[in-house]
């Protein structure tokens, strides 16, 4: 229903879940066109508030649910995602739809070519429903789209559609891309599952974000074994970054591995969090440390060190996204006539003149603090922080994505897990680990949903 407001509530929340389900297309009992009449029925419902999509080919999407449904009947799936809705977003490029990008330059564009994610998929019989919106060239400028659970407020950015339409119950799994917080915080907006991978863990070729290089292709889904176990398939398929080795880990979601000790971050973000949001999360923490040994900053020395250090990184980052922002992005600008968002003038000015060797500067100063991450294994493997600095804000905001920014410029993985509500709205929390780790990454962050989970169950 077109509800302005729905009361966020972690126990009671219930996402659209498809390998959990797709045994009932083995059985006959269910069939993947069934799957997607009932994802298109709730888009009917929830879209005309949520306005998660740019574009739509429904037809396209029957069709490709039919064949999948076939498939079933006759005992042959192509893979783990045969059959499986998805949501694209529209930084990436599809063969039978535009992509935009959000962005008056590219209004009508269409490539009609699948990017590497787009073509894994289909390739393993995913049924690719619909562009999902996103701000301009995943870097600024507000899409209309709104929270799924509180229409005055914004569903994040920039992987906004996709986070919406999953939260929303549209979608069990779309795609998003990072450089900052762009899906990590509008994971955590929305409630969903996020995952931001490994850098260079994914292909994302065919995405047209002028973001920087560490900038990476990811997933957010209605559960843990519907994000990762597509992300394998995405990684099995067409590998990841040219020069990367791709995703590492076993094609089904890693069981449920309780860390030997889990360390709390509070990065440059804390500074900037609500009072209401540090209680839930420093609560939240507690009742995690009853169970294992959670230490944070005033516990280890080596703790306080890496903090200092995370304190930085907007030194370190702002520099790189600049010199790297600066192609194509200067010339989108000189095509005048205001082409390009304001907003990513802005971020281009300051860095128009930044000369290669302080480029170099902020690269050595990056290495420098992921040798220090790399180092802080001996510590913990595993690293809990927010997602969000406070509940989704208002109006055409799409909200401050500094706790992204660690896994972001450091390259290691991160995942959200929809656990928390402040004011009854969506609250993450961010589980981190180190480079390549992503797959018992997934086996941490299992047994800390079904920690949590128990707990709920138990109060």
């Amino acid at each position: 229903m077109n509800t302005a407001r729905i009361a966020y509530d972690p126990a009671e929340s219930r996402l659209l879940e498809f390998r959990a389900h797709s045994h009932a297309f083995v059985d006959g009992a269910d069939d993947p066109r069934n799957y997607l009449e009932r994802c298109l029925a709730k888009i009917s419902e929830r879209e005309p508030a949520v306005k998660a999509f740019v574009c739509m080919n429904v037809e396209g999407a029957r069709n490709a649910a039919d064949a999948a449904a076939a498939r079933y009947r006759a005992g042959r799936p192509l893979s783990p995602v045969d059959g499986m809705p998805f949501g694209v977003k529209d930084i990436f490029e599809t063969a039978d739809m535009p992509t935009q990008m959000n962005s008056p330059i590219y209004k009508g564009w269409h490539s009609h070519r699948d990017a590497a994610h787009v073509y894994a998929l289909r390739r393993g019989g995913a049924v690719i429903v619909g562009k999902t919106t996103t701000t301009e060239f995943a870097i600024a400028g507000a899409p209309p789209t709104r929270n799924p659970f509180d229409s005055t407020r914004t569903a994040g950015g920039s992987s906004s559609g996709s986070c919406a339409a999953v939260g929303a119950c549209m979608l069990p799994v779309a795609s998003g891309n990072q450089g900052r917080g762009s899906i990590v915080r509008p994971a955590g907006y929305c409630a969903v599952y996020g995952f931001k991978p490994t850098q260079g863990a994914l292909n994302s070729g065919g995405g047209h974000a002028f973001m920087p290089a560490h900038t990476v292709l990811g997933l957010v889904g209605g559960s843990l074994r519907d994000v990762w176990e597509t992300a394998h398939w995405i990684a099995a398929t067409v590998g990841g970054e040219r020069g990367y080795p791709g995703l590492f880990g076993e094609a089904t979601l890693a069981a449920a591995e309780k860390p030997r000790c889990v360390v709390k971050l509070q990065t440059a973000g804390w500074a900037v969090t609500d009072e209401e949001s540090k209680t839930a999360f420093e609560c939240f923490a507690t009742e995690l440390g009853r169970e294992l040994p959670v230490l944070g900053r005033s516990e280890d020395p080596r703790i306080e060190e890496l903090e200092q250090a995370l304190v930085r990184i907007p030194e370190i980052m702002f520099p790189i996204l600049g010199y790297e922002m600066r192609w194509p992005g200067l010339f989108y600008r000189e095509l005048g006539n205001n082409l390009l968002n304001a907003e990513i003038v802005g971020h281009l000015l300051p860095y128009e003149n930044m000369t290669l060797d302080q480029y170099r500067e902020a690269l050595r100063r990056r290495d420098e603090l992921r040798t220090l991450f790399a180092k802080f294994r001996a510590v913990s493997a595993v690293c809990i922080a927010p997602v969000q600095p406070g509940p989704p804000p208002e109006g055409a905001n799409v909200g401050d994505p500094v706790y992204g920014d660690v896994t972001s410029l450091i390259g290691s993985p991160a995942v959200v897990l929809p656990l928390l509500a402040v004011g009854g709205l969506p609250f993450g929390v961010q589980v981190m680990g180190q480079p390549h780790e992503d797959h018992r990454l997934f086996g941490w962050a299992h047994w800390i949903a079904d920690w949590a989970l128990h707990r709920r169950h138990s109060l």
